[in-house]
């Protein structure tokens, strides 16, 4: 926890709101709101059944304690009155004090209604009553409970102590004084709380299970190996985890109990569990808990990832392909010169041709203006900088390509543009070229049948800016040469970039993941399910997103975001894939984000 947050430990746990806390189930997420209760000054009352889950939940918070007074962040004295505020029992008679009572056992209904039924003959009257469900729905909780006003939901994230998200959820029949209560007592923790109605997986998780189980279906459909997909998402949106590592960590049974509620609510295909999840969860490989699920790990309970039968190895590495010493660039946009700074940094001699020779100097002098910042900020030095210069050579016409050996298109994502211009590399390019495209989202083939030579043709997808992110996907078609696609990942890996493998379909890795997540939320907007900014906050401190889906829709382009769902769309019809009206709308109407001062919020005009 934020030191800065952390309430005085010296005031008297009876002065302070909601001062006596239960908590009911002692797992990992159970122990995790122990200890920020605990060291927040709550008396903190633990009750497991387990009574191995207890003694656990106690020495994980004498471990916890330990470390932070070893790193100074508290004093011993504190560490003694926080471990003397939890007190661990068996049976829910315990609760009997208790301000506010949270459960948090498995996700079962049955289960959480018995725990609900024990509660009510030992709880007093004002007693809250709060269930860490983040799939089953709380206003049945609370109907079937004696006390209908005083049952809400707090969902917190794991781990809890580092995780800032708290949603309260309130079914129809909640009291708003106990929310009041609640959102206060998560201010007091340190805690973002966010207000959220009672539906499956609430504002986070509702977004977050629908795109961790599509990656599990582009996994099961052997799209791209688990390897590839965890990477492409961590390295093309800036992930703390891949999807499958993800699921791993939350558990497969748990996020297959999970997308059951959302697909039961909202009948939305994308919602639907892939059957590899079931599999799985059926065989008792649930991740790492079982020590093995979409990946192997080193024991249950590790996070030690361990070589198995599907880990690449060396000899899954092919030959080196073609030589490649030079490469020709085509664009003049602020992709074209990134991706042309990034080969001439590698070495390589880099042609730079855009439709006059004008526009090709323009290039240039971006890239000077680019490497300049990196001098300026130590990362290169001045000679370093002079010779990446020296390695490009501006171009007005795409003839200059005559004797490169890999041709780079980076032009506007228009197909009829591209196939033009893949027309021209046919005759420029000679024999034995590698042709490559950057299309985001149209399809690779579409520009090799253009040629005479299709075997050639691959995509490269560079990611924005080119500089300085890391990853590439490298697209092949059902056409594209063996040696042609080992070509292309030497050549990542001199400009030390990081190759995913994946087929030539809409949106191929990164935007098939990302773009109908971004739908989604847009889509909670409309139903006006959650705020823009609730939204935003849900996602980054909940799922630790670098932006929030509607920043991130701002910066990229909602005409951009539009055209890559329409294509999604029209490529899987998908009933769940089609643009959100909302967006639709806003497009239509001129509102494209920061490039022209208003999208879903209003920017400062330039």
């Amino acid at each position: 926890m934020d030191p800065q947050s952390t309430p005085d430990l010296s005031t008297p746990a009876s002065s302070l709101p909601l001062s006596t806390v239960a908590v009911v189930g002692l797992g990992t997420m159970g122990t995790g709101i122990a200890e920020v209760l605990a060291r927040a000054g709550r008396e903190v009352i633990g009750i497991d059944t387990d009574e191995a889950a207890a003694r656990q939940a106690v020495a994980t918070l004498e471990g916890t304690t330990a470390r932070a007074v070893a790193r100074e962040r508290i004093t011993e004295r504190e560490r003694q009155d926080i471990l003397a505020r939890f007190r661990t029992f068996t049976d829910l008679q315990a609760a009997a004090d208790a301000d506010l009572v949270i459960e948090v056992v498995p996700e079962d209904y049955e289960l959480k209604r018995q725990v609900f039924a024990g509660l009510d003959a030992v709880v007093r009257a004002d007693t809250i009553l709060a269930t860490g469900t983040n799939a089953l729905s709380v206003t049945r909780l609370a109907a079937d409970s004696q006390r209908p006003e005083r049952v809400l939901g707090v969902h917190f994230f794991n781990p809890a102590p580092a995780m800032k998200l708290v949603e309260v959820v309130s079914s129809v029949l909640t009291a708003p004084t106990a929310v009041a209560a609640v959102t206060a007592l998560a201010h007091d923790l340190g805690k973002d709380p966010i207000a959220v109605g009672d539906r499956p997986g609430f504002v986070a998780d509702g977004l977050l299970f629908g795109y961790l189980n599509q990656a599990a279906a582009m996994y099961e459909a052997r799209y791209a190996t688990r390897e590839d997909i965890d990477a492409a998402m961590r390295l093309g949106c800036g992930l703390p985890m891949g999807p499958l590592a993800l699921l791993d960590l939350i558990g497969v049974d748990t996020a297959r109990t999970v997308l059951e509620a959302m697909y039961a609510d909202s009948r939305d295909r994308l919602h639907a569990p892939a059957p590899i999840l079931g599999q799985l969860a059926e065989a008792g490989l649930t991740g790492r808990k079982a020590g093995r699920g979409f990946y192997t790990y080193e024991a249950p309970g590790s996070a030690t990832v361990v070589p198995d039968a599907e880990s690449p190895s060396s000899a899954d590495e092919q030959s080196a392909g073609r030589t490649v010493s030079s490469v020709g660039v085509a664009g003049s946009g602020t992709m074209a010169s990134g991706i042309a700074e990034v080969f001439a940094k590698a070495g390589f001699k880099v042609v730079l041709a855009a439709r006059s020779l004008a526009k090709a100097e323009t290039a240039k002098a971006r890239i000077a203006k680019s490497l300049g910042r990196s001098v300026d900020k130590g990362r290169m030095s001045a000679e370093a900088r002079d010779t990446t210069l020296a390695a490009i050579t501006p171009a007005g016409s795409l003839d200059a390509f005559a004797d490169v050996d890999l041709a780079v298109e980076a032009v506007a994502e228009d197909l009829a543009v591209k196939q033009e211009l893949f027309r021209t590399l046919d005759k420029v390019c000679k024999p034995g070229a590698v042709l490559a495209t950057t299309t985001s989202s149209l399809p690779v083939v579409a520009c090799a049948r253009a040629t005479s030579r299709p075997e050639d043709v691959i995509g490269m997808h560079f990611f924005n800016p080119a500089p300085a992110m890391k990853l590439v996907e490298v697209v092949r078609t059902v056409l594209t040469a063996d040696d042609v696609h080992a070509t292309v990942r030497a050549v990542c890996a001199k400009v030390r970039k990081h190759p995913v493998d994946c087929g030539d379909r809409a949106g191929f890795i990164v935007n098939a993941l990302l773009f109908p997540y971004l739908n989604n939320a847009i889509k909670m907007v409309e139903e006006h399910y959650a705020s823009l900014d609730d939204i935003d906050a849900a996602m980054k401190l909940g799922g630790g997103y670098p932006m929030g889906p509607f920043e991130l829709l701002d910066v990229v382009g909602l005409d951009v975001s539009l055209a890559i769902e329409k294509v999604l769309h029209a490529e899987f019809r998908d009933p769940g894939l089609a643009p959100s009206p909302l967006l639709e709308h806003l497009v239509a109407a001129g509102c494209l984000g920061r490039k022209t001062g208003r999208g879903f919020r209003e920017y400062a005009r330039r």
